[in-house]
């Protein structure tokens, strides 16, 4: 089976002293070698298609991985340069805990499969929430793994903010219970621009996507999620719109969707929103498998900045110290 290269960086310290540590950006590099006439068309147009899933995982690496490989030839099908799956993409247990029994390491047999399947396909996978090893049996991380056309692994993040939540109405969750907390972000450069990586969550805390848009120089935010049913209806869609207006980033919310077990239920409304806070890509069934695209448009990335240049506005993190410190 063909080895998975990691392209990984070094971490690098934090210029303002957040307690989020930066690690350095992952150059692009275009491994194909030839490029078809609607590549081309779309290079001149400064736009590129991107795709993104929803899903219904359940305790199947094999079934999860048949259902993803259909998604990604949707995806090539309608040319697209990337693929984003959502989180937990690869394994829902049934039980809480079961996940840890299932953990591997990136260079481990399943994130092998999806090296080679992005290879074999041509296209980039964004693999959010995969079950990785931990320093310990008692732990794993939730990682978002980015894949190459090439079928490398070209950057990783661990999700920081990790779930411990009395959902109102809902069930208690306790993701620490099992998952180390991620310290550091990340930032890549791809076909569909400059990405930021967080997962589910993490959307919670406008400082991780204010980090990654003025000091990371994101374009596009991924966030790849298994909200629950409660708190997607309330929330979802109106933190991803106003996490795009705020950074005036593309992001793109790929969903874990309908009920996995007798337990566990996702929301789903797998979502693509461009800087300006339009939804641009949406699928029809909010709790059905399939994929929506739509193209990033650089130049509306750059209008939207320069028309609203908040960037330029906006304060420094020291500003709002206290004059006492």
């Amino acid at each position: 089976m063909l080895s998975c290269r990691l392209y990984l960086t070094l971490n690098g310290g934090d210029p303002l002293n957040h307690p989020i540590r930066s690690t350095n950006v992952k150059p692009y590099t275009n491994f194909s070698t030839v490029r078809s006439g609607a590549e081309s068309a779309m290079a001149a147009s400064n736009s590129v298609r991107v795709a993104a899933a929803q899903m219904t995982s359940i305790n199947d690496i094999a079934y999860n991985f048949s259902t993803c490989s259909r998604l990604v030839k949707e995806a090539v099908s309608a040319g697209a340069k990337m693929l984003c799956l959502p989180e937990n993409f690869s394994y829902v247990g049934d039980m809480t805990g079961d996940s840890l029994l299932i953990a591997e390491p990136l260079d481990g047999p399943t994130m092998q499969k999806y090296c080679s399947l992005a290879r074999e396909s041509g296209i980039w996978l964004s693999l959010g929430g995969f079950q990785e090893k931990g320093h310990d049996d008692a732990h794993l991380r939730n990682t978002h793994v980015v894949i190459d056309d090439a079928g490398n692994i070209r950057s990783t993040y661990s999700k920081i903010h990790l779930f411990d939540v009395d959902v109102p109405g809902g069930a208690v969750y306790k993701e620490s219970n099992y998952t180390e907390p991620g310290k550091d972000i990340d930032v890549v450069d791809s076909p569909i621009g400059r990405l930021g990586l967080t997962v589910c969550y993490d959307l919670r805390f406008p400082e991780l996507y204010q980090q990654l848009r003025f000091h990371h120089n994101a374009q596009v935010i991924l966030v790849p999620a298994a909200f629950t049913k409660v708190t997607g209806q309330a929330h979802w869609e109106i933190l991803l719109r106003a996490c795009a207006i705020e950074t005036q980033c593309y992001v793109i919310g790929s969903a874990q969707a309908g009920k996995h077990n007798e337990k566990r239920e996702s929301y789903g409304d797998t979502l693509i929103i461009d800087p300006w806070g339009t939804v641009v890509g949406r699928l029809q069934d909010r709790l059905s498998t399939g994929i929506t695209v739509a193209d990033i448009d650089f130049s509306l990335i750059d209008s939207v900045r320069a028309k609203m240049p908040i960037a330029k506005h906006r304060k420094p993190f020291d500003f709002w110290r206290p004059a006492s410190q």
